[in-house]
């Protein structure tokens, strides 16, 4: 019967064998760059390489907001989980003490308790005196009872508590996911960047970094003179502005550095926060909630110290020092720097009051 035909065995070395090596062969000219002409990747120019470490840098730095967003409710959580076992510390030792205090109470209730108290009355030397220590007694047993619905409303209380640090141990465990899938984003598209540029010959690598280089260094100097930030901070709509703006003027060529917030090395909300921060203003760690800090303006308002956002998904932030131009952290290719506004999509603005 042919359904109960069986094909022929080949031998290890045979077609099976020569696929697998040709797929192994495949495999090794794609790691090693030896592709055949039918399956060469095509060169990129230095432009589509700069568009590509362009936006592998946004979708790094959107992953890094979203990093600082759940670190930010990961330390949100660690505080509420410490606050709540402190509280049920501190519940418990009370607990302790009620239920010892109760037992010393019952344990001399049992003492005096062996006598009926008709019999003890009338063996009293003193029943007026007998009568009032019985309604004292009565009284105690009362504020006793009392003591005790109280140990039992402690009783639910820590238990309460119990499980709102359950529930905040559980959001935790979920933060810290999070952070290891943002992480893992960041770095997978620092790398894929990274690799792009190693590409490139070198002089080609030099143009791609040289201009922030040399941005950071104008920036600089400009900033070494002897109105610039004076002249830009005396425009700022009010002191802290002022303060902020001079602050991100004396961190210009300060690196970049994802989820870093000073005062050494910055992403771009970190900058924005560490800031506002000298000023005495506390702002929130990610873009997307900063430019909800304030009051939104339109772009034709814009004074120094406002804060100014990039991109659909707001996912980049810089101050504004006037002139159309703002100083940002703008990824990792890059120092801390001024830059024009117009370098990027505009999303919005808000002056922090």
């Amino acid at each position: 019967m042919a359904a109960h035909r069986r094909s022929p065995q080949r031998p290890a070395g045979g077609a099976t064998a020569r696929a697998a090596a040709a797929v192994a062969l495949a495999g090794a000219a794609a790691a090693t760059g030896f592709d055949g002409p039918a399956h060469a990747e095509p060169q990129r120019t230095p432009d589509e390489v700069r568009a590509e470490v362009a936006r592998l840098y946004r979708e790094a730095e959107a992953a890094t907001e979203k990093y600082n967003g759940a670190k930010e409710k990961a330390e949100s959580a660690r505080r509420r989980l410490r606050a709540l076992q402190d509280e049920r510390a501190r519940r418990e030792d009370r607990l302790n003490s009620a239920r010892a205090a109760l037992g010393s109470a019952a344990a001399a209730q049992y003492r005096a308790g062996g006598m009926d108290p008709a019999l003890r009355l009338l063996l009293s030397e003193d029943p007026d005196g007998y009568l009032e220590g019985a309604a004292l007694t009565e009284r105690a047993d009362d504020r006793r009872r009392a003591a005790v619905e109280r140990l039992r409303g402690q009783l639910r209380e820590i238990e309460q508590l119990r499980g709102a640090a359950r529930i905040e141990v559980t959001s935790l465990t979920s933060r810290r996911a999070e952070l290891d899938r943002h992480t893992e984003t960041i770095t997978g598209k620092l790398t894929a960047a990274r690799r792009l540029l190693s590409r490139l010959p070198p002089e080609h690598r030099a143009d791609l970094t040289d201009g922030a280089d040399r941005s950071a260094r104008s920036s600089a100097d400009l900033r070494d003179g002897p109105t610039v930030p004076g002249a830009v901070t005396a425009a700022a709509p009010g002191p802290r502005a002022a303060r902020a703006v001079a602050y991100a003027y004396r961190k210009l060529g300060s690196p970049y550095v994802w989820g870093a917030t000073g005062p050494d090395a910055f992403d771009c909300s970190g900058l924005v926060q560490a800031a506002y921060r000298s000023a005495g203003v506390s702002l929130p760690r990610t873009t997307y909630a900063q430019i909800d800090a304030g009051r939104r303006i339109p772009r034709s308002q814009l004074l120094p110290g406002d804060l100014v956002f990039f991109y659909s998904g707001i996912s980049h932030v810089g101050i504004y020092v006037g002139n159309g131009r703002m100083i940002h952290a703008p990824n990792p290719s890059a120092p801390v720097r001024e830059a024009p506004i117009d370098a990027m999509p505009f999303a919005g603005a808000t002056r922090v009051t």
